[in-house]
């Protein structure tokens, strides 16, 4: 049987299958935990909503305190599976220079397909929600969506061999995440209306199915089997031990510009996730709350808009990578996403919160620019461990912005909803002066031609 390079149909699957569960989810939680709080069914529908906008009501303030234990039920979730999901990612994208990059893939995809199952049952049987935190541990020690991510990047950068099409590349990556995750929330409350949470969890099942049919039966890897894999360490011991002296020697044997400049963009990458991960993640609890109100179907919508920011991220870096250098594209889009998040804070109306994704437009724009950034610094046999780190940072900085955001959101949402909005757009002060400082001091000039691809071989030969 012959086997093919393109992973982008294994991205497209998992990520519209992870999309379509997680903001129902999300609502599955809502709507249990208002059951117990109003100890009645809740009905949903197009002409009616349980949403009350009178603030001297009983139920208002009965509303606040669903909104909040949401909240913080959300961010336990995330913790749980947090933990287990750092310590796979790691180990398992960073030995992808030598194992292979399918592992990375069919694992997180195994794992959801457990989590799909298990939120089947417990839809259907109307299990205690509780039993989420089992599902959530289990679904982290198959790597989650960090792992997923970590390989799918390194497998990108395996197959792109010109540096100049890196970013684009990459970006292409990031939009079909975006596209994918907007069609998915448009079509979730549909599903949810039509079908109903047990069978879209079940659909949702049927395509990591699919998924991990066509991983392990028509993927090609792009680490060929060598002896250097054949003579692999044998223990869990030894594959820990390995797999952080390959991330050590990234840092250890580079050169001293090379090693400043990836701590940097790490930093970046991180601070700028931490912020963008915390405020998008409160959107649907936002928008199910007073004065905006909006049922499945809205939120749907609402996610699905962000399909149009991602594709205009994606012409952006398409068309700036032309006439700009990669820091100054990074810069374009944090002061985007400031502008999206402000907005948020003040929208009062349907109108104005679809209307946020207008500044928004080029807020993705920062993510597959950074990353690419960092794929252009390291050696070809490096790509698994810079990948494993950037993976290892994206749940540990996410769980951390989740949990905060969360805790905010539960503590501020009586007095000012949009709270936690106007802080996210204040904390990307942290990565804009991380890139100034770039510009601004020794890393000027010839220095700052690390960030252009075709220059970075020539420069560490001579910081050598």
């Amino acid at each position: 049987m012959r086997k093919v390079l393109c992973v982008e149909p294994v991205i497209f699957v998992y990520m519209f299958a992870s999309s379509l569960t997680s903001p129902l989810v999300q609502q599955f939680i809502y709507r249990r935990l208002w059951e117990e709080e109003y100890n009645s069914t809740f009905v949903a529908d197009s002409n009616a909503t349980h949403c009350e906008q009178n603030k001297s009501s009983p139920a208002y303030i009965k509303q606040k305190e669903v909104q909040e234990k949401a909240s913080v039920f959300n961010m336990r979730l995330d913790l749980t599976g947090a933990v287990p999901s750092l310590i796979v990612a790691f180990v398992v994208v960073a030995n992808g220079d030598r194992q292979g990059r399918k592992t990375s893939l069919v694992l997180p995809s195994v794992g959801a397909l457990i989590a799909d199952i298990c939120l089947t049952v417990i839809s259907h049987f109307s299990f205690s929600i509780s039993v989420l935190f089992v599902v959530a541990f289990i679904t982290g020690l198959f790597g989650s969506m960090a792992t997923f991510l970590g390989g799918g990047f390194a497998f990108i950068a395996d197959v792109c061999h010109d540096e100049k099409q890196k970013t684009t590349r990459i970006a292409v990556v990031d939009l079909i995440f975006g596209l994918v995750s907007g069609l998915a929330g448009l079509s979730s409350g549909y599903f949810l209306r039509g079908i109903g949470f047990t069978w879209t969890f079940v659909t949702a099942s049927l395509l990591h199915v699919v998924n991990i049919i066509y991983i392990v039966f028509f993927l090609k890897d792009t680490v060929g089997v060598s002896e250097f894999q054949h003579q692999a360490p044998v223990t869990f011991k030894e594959l820990l031990r390995e797999t952080f002296s390959g991330v050590c020697v990234l840092f250890k044997t580079a050169p001293y510009k090379k090693r400043i400049l990836i701590i940097v963009l790490l930093f970046t990458f991180m601070t700028y996730l931490f912020t963008v991960v915390g405020g998008s993640s409160l959107f649907t609890l936002y928008e199910l709350d007073e004065p905006l109100c909006w049922n499945e179907v809205y939120i749907g919508y609402g996610a699905a808009a962000f399909t149009s920011v991602s594709l205009t991220s994606f012409l952006g870096v398409y068309l700036f990578s032309k006439c700009l250098k990669d820091i100054y594209i990074v810069f374009i889009g944090i002061f985007s996403y400031v502008g999206g998040m402000v907005m948020a804070a003040f929208a009062k109306t349907t109108l104005l919160m679809f209307l946020v994704r207008v500044p928004s437009l080029l807020c993705f724009m920062p993510v597959p620019v950074l990353r690419s950034m960092l794929s252009k610094v390291v050696l070809t046999g490096e790509q698994g461990a810079v990948f494993a780190c950037i993976a290892c940072l994206e749940v540990v900085t996410g769980t951390i912005s989740l949990s905060v955001f969360n805790i905010l959101y539960a503590a501020t949402v009586a007095w000012f909803s949009g709270f936690s909005f106007v802080l996210s757009a204040g904390l990307c002060l942290i990565p804009l002066a991380a890139l100034c400082w770039l510009l601004c001091t020794s890393w000027n000039g010839e220095d700052l031609a690390l960030l252009v691809p075709e220059e970075v071989s020539s420069i560490e030969s001579v910081d050598s």
